[in-house]
This record gives C-alpha cells, sequence and structure tokens, in this order.
C-alpha cells in the first residue's frame, strides 16, 4: 500500500541526503511521540480488548522512555550544526508520513 511506503522511503531518503545532526533531531521528536502513541494503544489494547502483557509487549518496550537516546541526540547536537528550519520540517514531515501508514492501515480494515 503505497500510502504505508511514504514513511520509510522519507526515513531512507533523510539517510541519504540530509545532514545527519538534523536527522538524529528530528527523528528523536518523532520517536518520543511514537512512545506516546504505544502507551495509549497498550492501554487501550488491555482496558478494551483484555490482551495481556505479553500480547501488548511491543507497545510497552517502546512505551518506556529512552533517555540514553536523548543523551544521543543532545550530543549530536552539540557536535554538528543544526539548521533548526530544516530541523521543523523534517520534523513535521515525518509527522505526516506517520499519519499516512496509519490512515492507509485504517482505510483498508
Amino acid at each position: 500500500m503505497p500510502g504505508c511506503q511514504s514513511y520509510p522511503a522519507y526515513v531512507a531518503w533523510l539517510a541519504l541526503n540530509a545532514n545527519p545532526t538534523d536527522v538524529v533531531l528530528a527523528l528523536t521528536s518523532n520517536f518520543a511521540e511514537w512512545g506516546g502513541y504505544c502507551s495509549t494503544i497498550a492501554s487501550a489494547l488491555r482496558e478494551d480488548y483484555a490482551f495481556t502483557d505479553e500480547a501488548c509487549g511491543f507497545f510497552d518496550f517502546f512505551a518506556e522512555p529512552a533517555p540514553e537516546l536523548d543523551e544521543k541526540a543532545a550530543a549530536a547536537m552539540r557536535a554538528g550544526q543544526v539548521d533548526d528550519e530544516l530541523v521543523r520540517r523534517y520534523s513535521r514531515l515525518l509527522k505526516y508520513y506517520e499519519a499516512s501508514f496509519w490512515n492507509t492501515l485504517g482505510a483498508t480494515s
């Protein structure tokens, strides 16, 4: 499904074309939001569908904060030059393409 391909294709484009420091910051922002989504999904699966802890393991794993990743992102920011405008653009597009992924899945169910 094309709507599911835009996010990974954009991440690949960033890896090949963008300043690594800008990409690290954009992805760190995206992963932080992803963690919030995972927490919400795990809670809903347990409360609304009686899923077990084992069944929610994937979402639980990504719902946990990752302070070591945040520290690595901060170190990357200190080590390189950051283009704030590009980081915002990359972050915004990552959100858009991720939403496209989920909307595509929702449209096919």
